[in-house]
């Protein structure tokens, strides 16, 4: 009786490595290694034109204000020059100054304009009534100078039956402004309703008013420079 013994198949260290390598190396193909070099080229280029992007952007940006506060200061230079003893001041102090002048000068341009006969720009109609048995009526009439403008003013004061005292008229640029003291005699005849006459005089006025500026008629402009600055009183009895 006898024993045999067996031993495993022998490995070597240097086969066993060799085939351990094998398994462990993965050799990248080439058009992988294409393909990732051509996306970070793509990635830096998209990169470097967003830069000079917000670069040029930038730029743009401090050149539009420094333009801005540039105004601003010449606007603020001319201020200074304009109104007296503000060559120190600071830009809140000049511009609550600017304020106060321009307030100041709109009063007085207001107070003198209330003693001159000079037409406005928009159309305006006013009736002052004022007497009880002789009522006397103030109207004045600002609107676009035409040929047929007294005529519709004398017509609509005589279906009113108002009788022209006194008449002041000036004509400049255009615009000519009438004022009329007009009369109310109705002897016999009741009571006049003062409110209901100065309504349907100012409706009667504001008709003739508007209604140059819906034909387009004036006159021309040889006979508007003759009427410019033209003032004179007319009396009817």
């Amino acid at each position: 009786m006898y024993s045999k013994k067996c031993t495993p198949p022998s490995c070597s260290p240097s086969s066993y490595s060799s085939s351990h390598e094998e398994a462990l190396v993965v050799i990248p193909c080439p058009s992988q290694q294409g393909s990732s070099s051509q996306c970070g080229e793509a990635a830096a280029a998209a990169l470097s034109v967003e830069e000079a992007r917000a670069t040029a952007n930038l730029r743009i940006h401090r050149q539009a204000e420094r333009r801005r506060r540039e105004r601003i200061n010449g606007h603020l230079s001319t201020l200074r020059r304009l109104i007296p003893g503000t060559t120190k001041m600071d830009k809140a102090s000049l511009l609550a100054r600017v304020i106060d002048h321009v307030k100041d000068l709109t009063r007085k341009a207001s107070d003198i304009g209330k003693g001159l006969m000079v037409p406005s720009e928009a159309n305006e109609v006013r009736v002052e009534c004022d007497g009880e048995d002789n009522l006397l009526i103030k109207a004045s009439v600002c609107c676009e100078d035409r040929p047929d403008l007294f005529s519709d003013l004398i017509q609509a004061f005589r279906a009113l039956k108002l009788t022209v005292i006194e008449a002041e008229i000036v004509c400049v640029g255009g615009r000519v402004k009438n004022v009329f003291i007009l009369c109310s005699r109705r002897d016999g005849e009741g009571s006049v309703c003062l409110s209901s006459l100065r309504e349907s005089m100012k409706e009667a006025l504001d008709k003739i008013a508007c209604s140059g500026e819906a034909s387009g008629v004036g006159y021309s402009g040889k006979r508007l420079r003759a009427l410019q600055q033209q003032q004179y009183s007319c009396y009817d009895s």
